[in-house]
This record gives C-alpha cells, structure tokens and sequence, in this order.
C-alpha cells in the first residue's frame, strides 16, 4: 500500500472512485472535523478520536466509522467487513456517486461525531490469548533472533504475527508467510508498521 502525505494526494491516487471519494470528502468536511492522514487513508479526527475515514477499494467506496456499532443505523447501511475481527468498525458502501444521499450520509456523520464528543467506545479486547501457531512456534525454535525479537515484543504485535500465519488455509502459505515475516521480526518491526 502506497503512502500517501495528504488527502489530496490520496485522491489523484484515484482512478475509478475519485469522483466519489471528492464529493464525500465535502460533505465529511461540513462537518467541521481534522482532517489527516493515516494508514495511508483519509482518517476524520473530533475531539482527538478517529471517528470515519473514506476508503477507496475496487468494487466500490465508502466511509469507516470506527465506532460504527454504537451508531443507531436506522436506515440499515453499515456493515463489518470483517466478521469475528473488528468489534466496533463498520462501514458504508458505495458503488456509485448516485447513491451518495447529503442529508442522510451527514445525520450518520453527526451522530458518529456526537458518539466520539461523548466518550462513548467500544474498547478491543487485550485481554483475549495469543494463539501461537506450531509452524511459527517451529521456525522461531530454528531462528533465535527471530525468537528474541518475537519474544520483547508487545503482545499486539505478537499477535498480529501469529494471526496473520495462521489465518491461512494451506500448509504451504503459512510457510511461506512465515519466510516473510521472520527477517522483519529479526528487525523488530511489526507486521503492520508501514501502515501506521
């Protein structure tokens, strides 16, 4: 993913969904939000929270809302495009500028400023164990480097690396997964770290 030093950089980024992406950018900005960047993506910022960003994908564009759960949703838009992952984002779709409503996409940003102004948030759970795999339990067994580095690590980022082996199907794209990953952790650099 490539990284991006302003919003508008991000959008001449865009082929298929700039149109999109500009017109929700004006009405996000309506609202009175910062503006930034992070994770190489649009991120709106009230009262120190994240609260939505605009993401481009292939099939379509849309808004994050990072606490998108706690939003009432009335008129059944949101989804969470990661079932079973994330507790609190969810997102909007679009697949077409025709289907971006003023009032209705600003009454969603309100209330998801309203929410981030109050306090409210789902918190992600830290506390949940970390499941090692036993095909990156064996390959840091072989690399002590690797194993060091992996072991003064925060349990997040452990976690992130052994999600990210595990999470795939075949034998072969975890070892290959893990031959990605063990000259970063050598490094002690988080699996996610160029996004942050």
């Amino acid at each position: 993913m490539k990284k991006f030093s302003s919003v508008d950089d991000y959008l001449d980024s865009l082929d298929v969904w700039r149109e999109g992406a500009e017109r929700l950018r004006k009405i996000i900005l309506s609202t009175g939000v910062e503006e930034t960047v992070k994770w190489g993506m649009p991120v709106y910022v009230a009262n120190g929270k994240n609260v939505f960003g605009i993401l481009a994908m292939k099939n379509y564009f849309g808004i994050w809302f990072y606490q998108g759960a706690l939003l009432k949703d009335t008129d059944q838009v949101l989804i969470n495009a990661q079932e079973g992952k994330t507790r609190a984002m969810r997102q909007w779709r679009f697949k077409s500028t025709r289907d971006l409503k003023v009032r209705q996409i600003k009454s969603y940003l309100v209330e998801a400023i309203g929410l981030a102004e109050s306090g409210k948030e789902i918190k992600p759970n830290r506390n949940k164990p970390l499941n090692i795999p036993v095909e990156l339990v064996k390959a840091l067994a072989a690399n002590p480097k690797a194993k060091l580095a992996f072991d003064r690590m925060s349990k997040s980022c452990r976690r992130e690396y052994a999600e990210y082996v595990s999470e795939a199907k075949k034998e072969e794209t975890k070892l290959r997964r893990i031959e990605k990953i063990i000259p970063m952790m050598c490094e002690s650099k988080g699996l996610n770290d160029r996004y942050r």
